[in-house]
Parts: structure tokens; sequence; C-alpha cells
């Protein structure tokens, strides 16, 4: 989808949903059926015995919210049974929160066969993802379900089924495996690896910055994951710290393929040619742009943006909407990550900010070559292909300035019409009266 607002500050997810297949990134968005008079459909009959049964009223409690109920259907203004309970305290707005995600989550299992769903693990705009348990082969896996409203609009079922097909084309250690997609009942879901552990921006918001061994050790796998995406002919177009997992055994899982295109597939990004896919503090200029031909160059810029955030504890670029952060992506010259953080090594922010070059042509020109620089970067060698990227006249001099020659002193270039014999002549003179000055300082000294 087009560009969300996915912020460092928030947990907040981008408008093209952020579906987490981990237990550590987890959001509860108003759930549908809220209060003000909205009917819940099926989650309003069986409310009043579920709050009894989970002991948070008590019969006469309950008994009381239904009368003052039927007061209300009489008057202008009828309620639900949830509004009642939450006007006169019977219930808080976060508990009623909880029992509707469960309700949801139960119902929605027993549309879906073969799965027995537990909770829900994470939400976006785009999908909600459930933890289940795979009946047939007794294993946990996650359950991105397509919300019901997006549930009768063409393009977002064939994007979310386009999501399945190019992740089931994709195998590697480093990218969340896809195991089936299908509709059963009302839900198209999506059925993937469960990873048990936290996202990388949990882990920022925790640490506020990682070590740098840490940050090379999660772009390292990363790479790997994108470099075998790339190969396959696949670009992700959505990197960020939000989409790639940590397992609680070490291991980094790229996730979201929600906005991945292949490369082959030239009627797509003609038709989306003009528009911005992407989340804004970490996609790419030519992304911005819309330009037709994205490739590899835009999923390691959205890496760099990534690294950049990790180990400086801030987005590249900041701004008081999306579009100011994108006028910036165009714009704006990056601040060295070393500026900021000044344990960083110059040979990482070198990496850094080659991976974030605003033109393509001075990014890495293959994943392949940056996972040679993170090589040499983590045994503590300078990188090869960033260091020779660097424009040396942009370096500032370290000591004092060395002072120019006089404009008088200059040697004259061939050409220009000046004897050279003159300069000759006049030089051997110079060397001949030096001479005649010595021999007189030694006769009066003598």
């Amino acid at each position: 989808m087009p560009v969300g607002s996915d912020g460092p500050g928030t947990a907040g997810d981008s408008a093209e949903g952020d579906s987490s297949a981990s237990s550590g990134s987890s959001s509860t968005p108003a759930p549908e059926g809220s209060s003000g008079g909205t009917s819940t459909g099926g989650f309003d009959t069986v409310l009043g015995k579920l709050i009894v049964h989970r002991g948070l009223a008590t019969s006469e409690d309950l008994d009381v919210a239904k009368t003052l109920l039927r007061e209300s259907i009489q008057s202008d203004e009828p309620r639900t049974l949830a509004d009642v309970l939450i006007e006169h305290h019977f219930l808080t707005s976060r508990q009623l929160d909880r029992l509707k995600n469960e309700f949801e989550a139960k119902r929605t299992t027993e549309q879906i066969p073969g799965y027995k769903m537990k909770k829900r693990i994470g939400s976006g705009a785009m999908a909600t993802v459930f933890l289940a348990r795979q009946l047939s082969l007794d294993r946990l896996v996650a359950i991105k379900v397509l919300p019901k409203r997006l549930s009768v609009n063409a393009n977002f079922i064939e994007r979310f089924y386009k999501e399945g097909r190019a992740a089931a084309q994709l195998n590697h250690p480093n990218i969340v495996s896809a195991y089936d997609v299908g509709k059963a009942g009302e839900h198209h879901y999506f059925v993937m690896e469960y990873v048990d552990g936290e996202t990388v921006y949990d882990r920022i918001v925790k640490m506020r910055r990682l070590p740098e061994r840490d940050a090379i050790e999660i772009v390292m796998q990363v790479a790997k994951a994108l470099q075998h995406a790339h190969q396959r002919g696949f670009i992700h177009r959505d990197i960020k710290p939000k989409n790639i997992m940590i397992s609680r055994g070490g291991a980094v899982k790229l996730a979201d393929l929600g906005l991945a295109r292949a490369l082959a597939d030239k009627e797509a990004a003609v038709a989306e040619a003009g528009r911005a896919y992407g989340t804004p503090y970490y996609i790419s200029p030519e992304q911005i742009r819309g330009e037709v031909h994205i490739g590899p160059a835009a999923d390691i810029y959205g890496l760099g943006a990534t690294f950049y955030h990790m180990t400086t504890g801030q987005v590249p670029f900041e701004g008081k909407n999306p579009s100011a952060v994108m006028h910036k992506h165009l714009k704006a010259e990056l601040i060295p990550p070393d500026h900021l953080n000044p344990e960083l090594s110059a040979g990482c922010a070198q990496v850094i900010e080659m991976m974030m070059a605003k033109s393509v042509k001075d990014r890495y020109e293959r994943v392949a070559d940056l996972i040679d620089d993170l090589r040499l970067i983590r045994g503590g060698q300078p990188p090869l292909f960033a260091s020779s990227a660097l424009d040396l006249s942009q370096i500032p001099p370290t000591g004092p300035a060395e002072p120019g020659p006089p404009a008088t002193a200059a040697v004259p270039a061939a050409g220009t019409g000046i004897d050279v014999r003159l300069f000759m002549i006049a030089l051997v003179v110079m060397i001949l009266s030096l001479l005649a000055n010595l021999v007189l300082l030694v006769v009066v000294l003598g």
C-alpha cells in the first residue's frame, strides 16, 4: 500500500500493515463494534455470560446493567450492554477490548479448519496476526487474517494472496517461511512460521542504541535474506525495524512481504508509477519519486536506514509529517552516524553512508558487496567498497592548512608563450649570486 506513518516514537503501524509473526510486537487497536450505541453483533449477546464467568462482575451487577439497558432502549439514545457496563463502571474499556479480542480469535478459529487459535499477537491497518497451533503437525504457527472491511476489495485480496505466493517462492533461514494461504468462510488467511521473540523495533525501544557488533550481525543476516530474494527475482520494498524479527535463540528473520514485487513484473511497476510505496522513515528516494525501475538498491537503502536507527538511536530524517520526512530523504544531507554516536567505528559509518547514498549509482551495486564490507568491519578492518567510494575532497584537513605558493612563483604551464630558456638563465643567475655572496661573507669573516 502507499506510504504510511510508521514512526520511531510510536507503536503505530504503517498504512501497509505490520504483520509481525512474532510474540514480541503486539498492539491493540480499537476493535470493531466499540461503544457509542454501535452493535457488536454476536459479541454483545454473550458479553454478560463472559463477564460473570471471568469474575469481572457478579450476577447482581449484570441484572442492574440489564435494567439500565432496558431503560435506555425506551429513550432517544439506545445503548448497548457494553456501553452500560462501562458507563456505570462495571467494566473498564481495557477489559472490554480484551474480551472482544478473545471473542474474535475464537470466532476466527472456528472458521479456519485445521488450526486452533490461541491469541492475537499483532495487528496493523491491513491485517491481524494470531498465534495458533496447526493440529495436523502439532506446531505453533502465525496466521495473518485480512480484516472483514478489506475482504470485499478485490485489490486488497489480490495483494494479500500475492504476498503469500511471493513468500512461498523464498526458502531461506533468514526469511519467515510461508506455509499456506486460503479462504475459510469470510476470512482470507495466510499461515506462516511463528517466530518466538521480538522485532528490531522492540529492541531499539528497550536499548535505544544497539552495540555496533550486534547491529552488524543483524544487518548481515538481513542482507543474506535480501541476497536470496534478489536472486529469486523479488524486491522487498519495506525494510524497517518492525519487519525484522529476532528469535530467542538470536536468529534474525525478515518478515512481511506485503509490498514485495517481482523485478520482472513490468505491468505492476507501470501501474504503481508515480506513487510512493513504503514507510517514510526508511523509504528510498527512488521509491518516493515513484520511479518505474525500482531495484535491489531500494532494499539496500531501507536496510541502511534501519542500520542507522539501530546504531544512533535516531531515524535518519525527522519531520512534522510523512511528506516532510520524505522530502528530507530526497534533499537533506545525512548527519554522519558517527557524529551522533562517537563510539561507532569509522568503517561502520562509511558502510551506512554508502547504503544510504541518495543516488542509486553511489550505493552498493549488489548485496554481495555489502556483505563483504560487513565481514571486514566486523573483523575490525576497513571496508573495501565503502572506502573506495569516499570523496577525499570532502574530507577536511586534520592539520593546519598549508599556504599556497605565491602567484609570482608559479611555474608557467607549457604552451603559454613564455620562454623556458629565460627562466633557466634567471635561475642560474640567482645561484651565481648566492655563491658570490657566500664567498664575500667568508672573506669578511676571515
